[in-house]
Parts: C-alpha cells; sequence; structure tokens
C-alpha cells in the first residue's frame, strides 16, 4: 500500500472526525461526573463510532451499486459534502451546532451512543470519507490498511477523551478555534483533491 495514501487517509480521517474540536463536546456532555463515567463515556462512543464506520466501510459501495448511484459520483458528491464541512470549521458553524447539541443533550445521562458517537464521530463527514478511501484503496489489504488507520484515529479520540481535562486547561478556548480553523483549511484542500478524483474517473480530469 502507497505510503502518501495511507498518510492522506490518516489526514483526512483525523481533520473529519476532529478529535480537537470533539473535546470541548465531550466535557460540556460529561461535565459534573466523576473520572469513572466520563471514561466509560468515552470507551462507548469510540466503540458506537467504529462500528459504524466498519459497517459503512465493508457495505457502503455495494449500497451505493443497489441503489444506481456509482464511485466517481459520490467521490464528487463527498467531496462536495467534505468542503461544506470545512466551511464549517473555518467560520466555526459546525463548533457552534455541537455546543447547541451539548447543550440539548445535557440531561441525558449517558450521551456515548447520541450525539457522540453518531453524529460527532461518525457524522456524515467520516461516513463518506471511509466509504471514499476504502474505494480507492482496492484490495483486502489495501481495506485492511485503511481500517488500521481508521483505528488509529479513533484511539486517539479515546486518547483524548482521556485526557479532556488536561487539554482543556492547556489549549483554552482559543487555542481549541485556531487548531479547528487550521484543519478546516487543510480538509478543504483533500476535498477538492476527491471531487477531481472523481472527474477524473469520469474522464472529465487529467
Amino acid at each position: 500500500m502507497d505510503s502518501a495514501f495511507l498518510i492522506t487517509a490518516f489526514v483526512t480521517l483525523f481533520v473529519v472526525i476532529d478529535p480537537i474540536g470533539l473535546t470541548p463536546v465531550f466535557i460540556a456532555l460529561t461535565a459534573d461526573t466523576d473520572a469513572r463515567h466520563r471514561r466509560g463515556v468515552a470507551i462507548r462512543s469510540c466503540a458506537v463510532g467504529a462500528g459504524v464506520l466498519f459497517l459503512f466501510a465493508f457495505l457502503g459501495e455495494s449500497v451505493l451499486t443497489f441503489i444506481g448511484i456509482s464511485m466517481p459520483a459520490f467521490r464528487i458528491s463527498g467531496g462536495i459534502l467534505l468542503f461544506l464541512t470545512a466551511l464549517d470549521m473555518l467560520f466555526e458553524r459546525r463548533t457552534k451546532r455541537r455546543e447547541d447539541q451539548a447543550d440539548a443533550e445535557a440531561d441525558y445521562p449517558d450521551p456515548s451512543v447520541f450525539p457522540i458517537a453518531i453524529p460527532l464521530i461518525a457524522g456524515p463527514g467520516a461516513i463518506a470519507s471511509v466509504i471514499l478511501l476504502t474505494g480507492r484503496a482496492g484490495g483486502a489489504a489495501g481495506i485492511a490498511s485503511v481500517l488500521g488507520v481508521l483505528i488509529g484515529v479513533l484511539l486517539i479520540v479515546l486518547l483524548f477523551f482521556f485526557s479532556a481535562g488536561l487539554i482543556e486547561r492547556a489549549l483554552g478556548k482559543t487555542g481549541i478555534t485556531v487548531v479547528t480553523r487550521l484543519l478546516g483549511m487543510l480538509l478543504a484542500a483533500l476535498s477538492v483533491q476527491f471531487v477531481l478524483d472523481g472527474l477524473r474517473d469520469f474522464g472529465l480530469a487529467g
């Protein structure tokens, strides 16, 4: 498997899932709880998110084929979706939505499945990315490599969740905003590449 592709897969999944951006929401949703409860929520949310993304990694393209959507078309639409996500990150709209969602769910004792696992970890952007990356990987070895990268990113999410208190004190609100915007710029460039790949598969780009 090409190392450049694996790097692209890691960067794409890291930026889309956005462990840094998720951490403040995780902190808000688990406020006023003990460390044991917070660890349990972190583990369950990452496990459920992994299950959803693995499901689409294995069945996503088959579902698309069944309903008559080609992978090039999905690459283009997925790239557009990722670009919109990047705009949200750059202009802080996604952060605001996450904070609103956190406020709406603050009374729930266990937010691990919703909203943390779905849609914050395994959201539309992450699902589209997994389908696109496994479609590009080709072969069982390539798909296994993408899934390995996905597991690595989810472990980083889990590590961030476990370190939520320390990260909150170290970065502060301004620091998290700056990092999220930088990741948004990177995601915008990667989303354009997805669109170009889809156009090339259609024979419309060199």
